[in-house]
């Protein structure tokens, strides 16, 4: 369905236009506004109060504005203490405009409410009755002026303004005087404000070209405002607003302008185009994309045959003017807004209409787009004669189909999209970049890695760089870096770091990658790189910052805007205060773990509150402990040795503190290393800022079991995965113990594969123990899923390996070799596996655990057979209907042949 959008009248759309040139910052602005919220009708009343008073007095309400404004900037000239003949006038002319149309505002508020133009009660006066003094003063002040005596003509009318300022002519001999002189810009001012009290519409169009022609464009706005409110048929004025605005990059005042222009000509294709790249800037595009709608609706209704006449031309064209390119103006708009579907919707509907199609309206009936195949796309499904729609093979524009492939992929219908993004890489790369690109891009936002990397390196190839650029390059790598390809990616960063040095943010991803490596120096060295930079940067920021001019604008305006605020430099921390810092935050986890124990037994009773504040708290402990790279080291040989200070300053740019906290946290690891190579044999440490591992590991579990229990599993999953490789729980029992979680927590999840994956784990650290093959039986419970986790064919290899090695224990144990590393033993070269076995599908179950000692205790070789291991391989072939396997591989006959009290047992 068509979205609507209304507008107001022409006068709220320039009253709209006279507010947002306030300074929104204003404090006695705000507060009036904010006062006035309690009203929420207020806004509606104002706009139809505006309306009345503007059908009640015709012209008049513009006239009193103008003058309202005429009397404020005498207001302000007579309140200077040197007012004189001679100087205070050239001074008084430079003032900001729009901190004058606030206190104007401001005192249309205290009478009558927010925006609110209401017509005066007095009512329209046509001037002043003038005295005999100043009606005295005039003529001798003209009488100077044909004496050809400027100087005392000027004099003369300054006086006339001091006692009676609406004195029209007295403005007018002023400004003729200076002309004269050769001051063309004070005399246009004096011509302004004389301006103000005539009421004329082609003046003040006259002032406003002048204005633009001297370089004043505030100025000059604010003329072809005053030539709108008292002529509102005269559409040219606004439109000079509205260009002049939009070139000097005033897009609040060029939109507003360009909306009122197209509330009086509806659907006009040349102010949409003029229009669309305002809205896109400011960051309107829901507006924008309602009034292309609505334009494409009444060209719709306007021209069903999908062609009309140009008026200029005289000639046919498609859609009436409404083409294929404001086709694909919305398609961008609702791909941008997240509105794939209205993407589709209207590349499907308008191409079919501008073909002559539009009564074929079946086609919406087909979810795919089917309608515009190409001949060589694969054959449909659900076509024939249950009813199918046949492709319809329609010809379509390759920008078009560019945009369903992006509606397509975005939304998640892979495949229909692949098929239009196929049809668009098949185009030259050359002439089609742009499109590649976006194709790319949908791919990388779907965290299609694997899809988008061929076409960003496709296109970053190109040793022209006509394709290539450093977005490309930087996508590229970000493909790889996902994809765990980070050498690859390292090397696609360092080209970027080599065509551009100056782009810190390759460098920080480098240095991110570096890191990952386990090459903290490289990766030290870039972060001091861009820190470095940075603060070179804002110096030279400082420097190059203009002096303030101490000469007076000749414009009745602020034409300069303000100058922004220099950042700080902020320093590096000393290694005091980073120690200073490291307590801090010790202190907050003590909080924080406080918190946790005293809610503990609420969150167990199932206390809403207690568990909300109880997961805030232990969620903020997590988070500290997976954040410490110093817990989880690379070689997970060694033990945390304890923690050093890290620094966190109070920068208010977010990357300026992403670049120091990693500069810290290099620096503390390269000191940790250092110190763990001088200090091989010193005692681990089982205590981080002030909780005992045990705790952080109990919290951590706890904490997990209930996100599994709100529908959290994978996150969960990903946490207790990653406490599995830190250097604080590398020993054996607290490896076990996170694994008994994983396999809790997919047992509650509901994922069996999950569950027979730990459980082979389990099995390959415990050799010749039967514990953890009775934990597999037990945790597997009935139903469909967890029998195709049973049979899956990697734990039926798993467990044959396990019984051919149980096997040569109990027959020659000769060759069997304990690895020292592992804790297993390992059949020598002697007896060779099989091939086709898949001894390597299980080669991620032995994991690197605590360092082996050289009085490690080795297991005992079996000299028994073990009836468990044949039991459980034999339900797995039952299971998986290999009747003929079970009883071939004399699974039961073997338990037949043991002894009856293994059999018992079993």
């Amino acid at each position: 369905m068509p979205r609507s959008i209304s507008f107001g009248s022409d006068d709220e759309l320039i009253a709209m236009e006279e507010e947002e040139e306030f300074d929104p910052d204003d404090q006695d602005s705000t507060e009036d506004s904010s006062n006035d919220e309690d009203d929420p009708n207020d806004s509606e009343e104002d706009e139809s109060d505006a309306e009345q008073d503007r059908a009640d007095g015709g012209d008049s309400g513009a006239e009193e504005e103008i003058e309202g404004d005429f009397d404020r900037l005498v207001k302000n000239i007579r309140s200077k203490d040197d007012f004189s003949a001679g100087a205070g006038l050239a001074k008084d002319w430079d003032f900001n405009i729009e901190e004058k149309d606030v206190e104007f505002l401001d005192d249309l508020r205290e009478a009558s409410g927010v925006g609110r133009r209401k017509r005066k009660g007095k009512g329209r006066q046509e001037g002043p009755a003038l005295s005999q003094q100043v009606r005295s003063l005039i003529g001798d002040g003209n009488q100077a002026y044909v004496d050809n005596n400027l100087l005392e003509a000027i004099r003369i009318m300054q006086e006339v303004i001091r006692i009676e300022p609406r004195a029209a002519s007295a403005w007018s001999v002023l400004a003729q005087c200076y002309t004269d002189m050769s001051q063309p810009q004070k005399a246009l001012q004096l011509r302004i404000m004389a301006a103000h009290l005539r009421h004329d519409a082609d003046e003040w169009d006259r002032l406003a070209s002048q204005s633009r022609e001297q370089g004043y464009n505030q100025q000059a706005l604010y003329c072809y405002r005053k030539v709108y409110s008292l002529d509102p048929t005269n559409v040219d004025a606004l439109w000079d607003r509205a260009s002049l605005a939009k070139e000097i990059g005033e897009l609040k005042t060029a939109r507003n302008a360009f909306l009122a222009i197209l509330k009086r000509f509806p659907h006009d294709l040349t102010v949409l185009a003029e229009l669309r790249p305002i809205l896109i800037e400011v960051s309107e595009l829901s507006t924008c994309a309602d009034l292309f709608q609505q334009a494409f609706i009444h060209y719709q209704n306007t021209y069903p045959s999908g062609r009309g006449m140009d008026a200029t031309s005289n000639t046919e064209i498609p859609g009436g003017g409404f083409g294929l390119m404001e086709l694909l103006v919305m398609a961008d708009l609702f791909n941008t807004l997240g509105e794939h579907e209205n993407a589709i919707n209207v590349i499907r509907k308008g191409c079919r209409w501008l073909q002559g199609r539009a009564d074929q309206m079946y086609w919406d009936a087909c979810d795919d787009d089917r309608e515009y195949d190409l001949p060589e796309m694969p054959p449909r499904g659900g076509v024939g004669d249950d009813g199918g729609v046949e492709p319809g093979r329609f010809p379509l524009d390759i920008n078009a189909r560019h945009r369903l492939a992006v509606a397509r992929i975005k939304i998640g219908e892979i495949e229909e999209g692949k098929l239009h993004a196929n049809a668009v890489l098949s185009q030259d790369v050359l002439d089609y970049a742009p499109l590649y690109v976006e194709i790319a891009d949908a791919y990388f936002e779907r965290e299609l890695y694997a899809d988008a990397r061929p076409i960003y390196e496709l296109l970053g190839s190109d040793a022209a760089m006509q394709t290539s650029s450093l977005y490309v390059l930087l996508q590229t790598a970000a493909c790889l870096r996902m994809l765990d390809e980070l050498k690859e990616a390292a090397e696609v960063y360092e080209q970027v770091r080599i065509a551009d040095p100056t782009h810190n943010e390759a460098k920080m991803k480098l240095a991110e990658i570096y890191e990952l490596m386990n090459e903290p120096r490289k990766a030290l060295e870039l972060v001091y790189e861009v820190i470095d930079s940075r603060k070179k940067r804002t110096k030279e920021t400082i420097a190059s910052q203009p002096a303030e001019s101490a000469a007076a604008s000749t414009s009745l305006f602020e034409e300069k805007a303000a100058k922004s605020k220099a950042a700080k430099n902020p320093g590096r921390l000393t290694h005091a205060q980073l120690r200073e810092l490291e307590a801090e935050k010790e202190k907050e986890v003590l909080r924080g773990y406080k918190i946790v124990k005293e809610q503990w037994a609420g969150m167990l009773a199932g206390e809403e509150d207690a568990v909300k504040l109880w997961l805030i708290e232990a969620e903020k402990l997590v988070e500290t402990f997976r954040e410490t790279r110093n817990l989880f080291l690379t070689s997970r040989t060694n033990p945390f040795r304890g923690m050093f200070p890290r620094s966190r300053p109070k920068q208010n740019n977010q990357n300026e503190v992403d670049e120091d906290r990693m500069a810290s946290r290099l620096n503390l690891d390269l000191e940790q290393d250092s110190l763990s190579k001088k200090s091989a044999k010193d005692r681990a440490v089982d205590i981080f800022r002030g909780v005992s591992f045990s705790e952080w590991l109990r919290v951590i579990m706890q904490y997990c079991f209930l996100l599994t229990r709100r529908d959290q599993y994978e996150v969960a999953d990903e946490i207790l995965r990653h406490i599995l490789v830190s250097n604080a729980y590398q020993a054996r029992q607290r490896q076990d113990t996170i694994r008994i979680a994983l396999i809790a927590c997919a047992i509650a999840a509901k994922r069996p594969n999950i569950v027979v994956e730990q459980a082979r784990k389990l099995i390959t650290v415990y050799q010749f123990n039967n514990e953890p093959q009775r934990i597999l039986i037990a945790v597997l419970s009935s139903g469909l899923r967890p029998t195709d986790a049973f049979i899956t064919s990697t734990l039926q290899k798993h467990l044959f390996r396990e019984m051919k090695l149980a096997d040569v224990a109990v027959r020659t144990p000769e060759v069997l070799r304990w690895n020292a590393l592992n804790k297993r033993y390992a059949a020598t070269g002697t007896v060779k596996s099989e091939p086709g076995d898949g001894a390597d599908d299980d080669a991620d179950d032995a994991e690197p655990i605590a360092p082996a000692d050289k009085d490690s205790e080795v297991l005992e070789i079996p000299t028994k057979y073990n009836p468990i291991l044949v039991a459980i391989y034999g339900q797995i072939c039952i299971a998986a209907k290999s009747y003929q396997s079970a009883i071939c591989e004399s699974s039961y006959l073997r338990i037949f042949n043991a002894s009856f009290e293994q059999a018992v047992e079993v």
